[in-house]
Formats: C-alpha cells, structure tokens, sequence
C-alpha cells in the first residue's frame, strides 16, 4: 500500500497525485492512477505529528513505484512542504507491520502560495478531481495532555452538551466500563484485531468512547477492486499502518470495514460491541460508527455479500441502542462544514441524518462511490426489513391443477425469499391462519398433514428486526376419493398395414375423478401416460397371442383407480373364404401368408364367418385398384375403393366394431369398376 503524505494537514496539493507501480510478478508497470487528496486530514487535529495525506492505494507486490503532480498545465505546482511518498509493506500478521518507508522523492521544497483552506469543497478542485476525502479522516476530542492546534477551526468542537464519563478522552480502558447493551439483533461474525494481525504496539493509547451510537456512515475506502479477498487482511494491517504511521492518528479510523467477499473486520480498538470513538466523517464522529468497504464503488456496485454484511453490522450497532436502520436521527454538528449536496452544517446546530447514511451526507466528498451510494436504501432495507419476496415456490406431495393443489393428507411445502437468510429469525408453517410447523431462518420447507378438504397454505417470516411478513395464501385440497373409469378400456382394429406381429388397433378409455384427474397410465403390455382429456391412443398387437391392456388413473391428489381389457387379434387368410365367382390365387411375399386372391369379375364374392368384437377387411392396393361391396351379416354396408396412389400390401382398409365379441359374417363383391376391375384381397383380420 502506498499513499503521499506533506507536514500541514490544512494545507493541499494543487494538482492530480499520480501513482504507478511496476509489479513484483510480471516486472510490468501499471498505468497512472490518481490518488486522492484526503480533506478530513484535519483529523484528530491537536495531535502531535498528524500530516496531511492523500487516500492509500493497496496496489500488491511491487518493486517500483513513481510520482507524479499533474497539474493538467493549468495551475502552477504549489506543493505543501514535507511531501514524501509513503509506503507500506503489511507483513503478515505474525509480526509487527513494517514502519512506512518515507522518501522526499526529489519533489520541490514547501512554497509560500500553497492552498491552505481546510475547508474548501474538494469535488470542485479542478486541481484535486473527484473524492478528496475517499479515505476517513476526523479529529478527535482535544487531548489536554497534547499541544493545542494553532487553528482552532480545523478542530471538531466539543458539542454543547456535557459528554459522559465514558465519552471522555480521559475514559478508563473498556474492561473497567459497564457492560456493553445487548442487541436487539444477532451479531454477525467479526475478524478481530487480532485475527487480522493487528501490530497493538504502533497504536499504544486507550480507546475512547461515546455514550453510544445514533447513525451509521458508510464509506469505501477508495483503492482497488482488484484485491483477492485472501489478500483483506493485509489489506487492513495496511490501512492501519498508513493511518497510524504514515498520517499519525491514534489508530484506524473505521470502526469496522467489509472487504468485497462480505468478511467483517473489526476497526479501531476498543471492543467491537462499544461506542468506539472513531475518525471516519467529519464533524459527526461524537454520536457515529464507520462502517468502509474496501475498495471503490462509484462506477461499479458493490457485490450482494458486501451489502448483506454492511447491513448486518450497521443493524446490530443500531439495534445496541434501539436504533431503527430504517429510521432518521438528530445528530449535532461538531464543526462547521458542508456535504456533497451542498447542505451547510454549523457546529452545535443539530441537523436530521437517515440512521444509515453514507460518508457524503455528512461531508463534502464522493465516498461512499455513487453506486454505492445508491445501494444504501436496499442496505437499509435489509437491516430494518421485513422479509421480502417471501411466496410458495412448491407444494410437494400434492399435485397442482390450474392455482389448486391436491393431495391425500402429507404435503411438503417450499417457499422462497428474496431476503438472505442471516436476516430472518424463523419461518412458520400456517394452515388455514394457524402455525403447524417453525423452521430456522435458514430452512426452505416444512412438513404439514392436512385433514380432508380444502385448506389455504401461506408462510410466515419472521425478520430479525421483529418485523413478520406472511405470504400469498396456496390452495390445497386433501381428498382421497379414487378416480373412476366412466369407459372401461376396450380394443377395436383400425385401418393401417398388417403384420402377423403387428395388427393395428384402437385402445379407448374415459377416465374422471370428483376432483381433479391428473393423467391415465398404460402399465402393460407397454407403458405409456397419457393426459386428462386423452380416452384413445393407437397400438398394435401380435396376431394370435392373447394381450392383457392394463390401465391406472391418477388424480392430482395421488389417488388411483385401476383397469384392463384384454384381446386376441386373429387373421383369417382368403384361403378360409367361401368363394363364388371366378378368383386367381397369387403368390408373393409381400402377401399375408405369401398368397393372396384376385379378381375382376363382376358378383365374385368371397364370405368369411368368425366370433369377435371387431373386424377388418385385408387387400392389396394400386393405381388399378377397384371396389368391392362389403356385407356384415347379410346386410350391405359400404363399397370400398381399393384404389391407391401408391402400392401397398396388407392394408386394412375397412374395419367394423361391436360392443360385444359375438359371431358375425363379412362378405365382398367385386364390382368389377370401369377400367380398373381388379381386386386383389389377403383376408380379414378379426379380434375376440
């Protein structure tokens, strides 16, 4: 980490700080980055030392690095004296943090004309662009035991209000102060100081501390994105070293920062569940905690895990002194000052904040990134809730017909939410407006079993604040009464080609059910399923073999009803014909049994008796194909046409079905048409 610090913290840099680094990896150098001048550089003004600095930069390994002023040849360099570039090596947590090594960098020595005014709004600086204070800076209150600053304007006065003993520079440690208040909130996990390796030694004094915590202000802090978040501890030993060492404040200045992979790190010293006394936002630090993202946020928005954390920490905060993150305060201005908005704040005066609110409504400065800026409404949102999105996402055990579910009794219910788990309580159950199930805040279902009849189905979430939502109510309807076969399944032959393993039928069917039929089922010879308003389906069937149809309804509840119909198709060849007229035997392969029978003769009739259900009559057909009257039972019933477009062979071209399986007769005439006399027959195909 890297930064550039002068010896006035009153004073600025007139011109853009530059900064590129050569990598320790690739030997590459970087392009030129800015580096923000940092306004609050009045922080804990009094203290001996304290310099003016601008934003550190994490940039990695690195073995090079150079600085540049660039005044856009606008505007001659006016550098305030000391300047020096300071960098920072983070160790690695076992050890002390590596004292910056400061260097004059050959930059010109102090001159008279630099820019002085503390106070002068740093976005419209055309000499600094952007965020001048993206890195917290404030003063503390007036150590008596420290020199007195020769500006008592750059020093946040002490309200009007007489502070607390806890609020006292003077406080004693945070193990001799009372308990701290328990949350309304639970606390979510915390990095210690120690667990990022905080070197306790180069910050040696006593916290502070205020009577408590009125508002949250989130910042960014205005480096990279690029770091990896195995890299945010060093990220943070970094900013420690550089506000302490580099810049010379008793410690930190955050009191938490949230790294972009949502881990939570404990800030300034003094016990993560105290009013910490930090130096993050000018002028209102007496009756705050600073809560910075690591990184920058102005074009790009932070990831769902830095929001979830940032509000996690900032509701538990608030919710240690009844705070409402959702809710506005009145905070009184330690300074005079103003914010990027251009609001005027006086010191003393009390001015109105949202509980949660970001760096730039209590200072002149860019921070906390407009985007994320913009984030902190659905920040807030979390943190005060209530659950949103909440909605039954399934019903499983039961089956959904239109907006009804259907089950016999036992149903699983699934539900979703869009707000993260961490910030719910419970879930419960309810059936018909009463509670059957509760559930962890992380749980996703619940079991129910219903009584018979209809019932409305909703979820309700309880968030961390208290606050509950229930869901859009689901029907669901416990019926057990069993669908019912309106039309027992039966079998009728079809027209189509037929083979000795493959005789064309019609399997049919009518299925209901009292409430809601979900699909029928095939089960044997083969399996199929069908939907609700389907009653046939086309099949075949091996001639001669006895075939059992085997048939389940389903409704949407689960119940079932079960059943079969069975047939034997059986193909009669025209040699089992009582023939008159004049006919020709053929033979082929392509014929039923290798032979078949033609004729074109007028009145030739072939007669064929069987006992069955349903009955087809069996030709060959072509171009010259001809016709033939049909008669069932003596009774002429149709004139056929055997006339094809194209050829075919063992063609069922008529069929006829009963209701019953009883003996019948099937007759053809050949009609002996008009240039196309021939008829040729392979049989008939009946089913009993």
């Amino acid at each position: 980490m890297l930064g550039v610090t002068w010896t006035d913290p009153a004073a600025r840099v007139a011109g853009a700080v530059e900064v590129r680094t050569k990598s320790a990896t690739s030997g590459n150098w970087t392009s030129w980055v800015p580096l923000e001048t940092d306004m609050d550089g009045r922080t804990e003004t009094g203290r001996s030392g304290v310099r003016g600095s601008t934003e550190p930069r994490w940039v990695g390994p690195s073995n090079g690095v150079e600085v540049r002023i660039n005044a856009g040849g606008k505007v001659s360099a006016k550098l305030p004296g000391g300047l020096r570039l300071d960098t920072v090596d983070p160790g690695r947590g076992s050890s002390p943090a590596a004292e910056p090594a400061a260097f004059a960098a050959d930059l010109p020595a102090e001159d008279p004309t630099a820019t002085t005014d503390p106070s002068a709004p740093v976005p419209s600086d055309p000499a600094a662009p952007g965020d001048g204070t993206e890195t917290p800076a404030e003063p503390t209150p007036t150590d008596p035991a420290s020199p007195t600053p020769s500006d008592p304007a750059t020093q946040e006065p002490t309200p009007p209000a007489s502070p607390s003993p806890s609020a006292s520079p003077s406080s004693s440690p945070a193990e001799t102060l009372p308990p701290a208040p328990p949350s309304t909130v639970p606390k979510p996990p915390i990095v210690s100081r120690a667990g990022w390796g905080a070197d306790e030694s180069i910050s040696p004094e006593a916290p502070e501390y205020l009577d408590g915590v009125k508002a949250v202000f989130v910042h960014h802090t205005a480096g990279s994105n690029t770091y990896s978040c195995a890299d945010s501890a060093a990220v943070v030993r970094s900013l420690y070293a550089y506000h302490v060492q580099s810049e010379h404040w008793k410690d930190i200045g955050y009191n938490f920062l949230v790294d972009k992979c949502g881990t939570v790190f404990e800030g300034r010293k003094g016990g993560v569940d105290r009013p910490v006394f930090g130096a993050h936002t000018y002028g209102f630090n007496r009756e705050s905690a600073g809560i910075a993202v690591i990184g920058t946020y102005t074009d790009a928005a932070a990831p769902s895990a830095v929001t979830t954390s940032v509000a996690r920490i900032a509701a538990w905060k608030l919710g240690q002194y009844k705070g409402d993150p959702a809710g506005s305060t009145m905070l009184t201005a330690g300074a005079n000052g103003n914010n990027y908005f251009g609001k005027a704040f006086t010191a003393g005066t009390k001015y109105s904040f949202s509980q949660i609110s970001g760096h730039r409504d209590g200072f002149n400065t860019q921070c906390p990134g407009t985007k994320l800026y913009g984030q902190l409404k659905s920040i807030r949102d979390l943190a005060a809730g209530p659950v949103t999105g909440l909605a039954v996402k399934s019903v499983t055990g039961a089956g959904l017909s239109g907006t009804t579910y259907y089950t016999r009794s036992a149903v699983t219910v699934g539900w979703s939410a869009s707000t993260p788990s961490v910030f719910v309580s419970k879930y419960e159950l309810l059936v018909d407006g009463k509670s059957v199930a509760t559930t962890a805040g992380t749980a996703t279902s619940a079991p129910a079993t219903l009584a018979i009849g209809s019932h409305t189905i909703q979820v309700r979430a309880t968030h961390q604040s208290g606050k509950v939502t229930t869901s859009a109510a689901a029907t669901v309807v416990a019926e057990q009464t069993a669908p019912a076969f309106s039309t027992k399944p039966n079998l009728a032959l079809r027209t189509g080609t037929v083979n000795t393993t493959a005789v064309p039928l019609t399997l049919k069917w009518k299925a209901t059910d009292a409430a809601s039929l979900k699909e029928v089922r095939l089960t044997a010879p083969v399996a199929r399923t069908y939907g609700p308003t389907t009653t046939s389906a086309s099949h075949t069937a091996k001639s001669g073999a006895a075939t059992t149809w085997s048939m389940k309804a389903y409704d949407q509840a689960g119940n079932t009803a079960t059943a079969s119909v069975a047939g034997t198709p059986v193909i009669v060849q025209e040699s089992s014909a009582t023939k008159s007229g004049s006919w020709t035997s053929r033979s082929s392969s392509s014929y039923l049994g290798g032979k078949s029978y033609s004729s074109s003769s007028k009145g030739a009739a072939l007669s064929w008796t069987f006992t069955g259900r349903s009955v087809a009559l069996v030709t060959s057909r072509a171009t010259t194909s001809g016709q033939v009257y049909v008669y069932v039972d003596g009774v002429k019933v149709s004139t056929v046409d055997l006339k094809s477009s194209t050829t075919k062979y063992r063609d069922a071209l008529w069929t006829k079905s009963w209701s019953s399986s009883t003996k019948h007769s099937v007759k053809i005439v050949v009609v002996a048409t008009s240039g196309r006399p021939t008829v040729t027959t392979d049989g008939i195909v009946y089913l009993k």
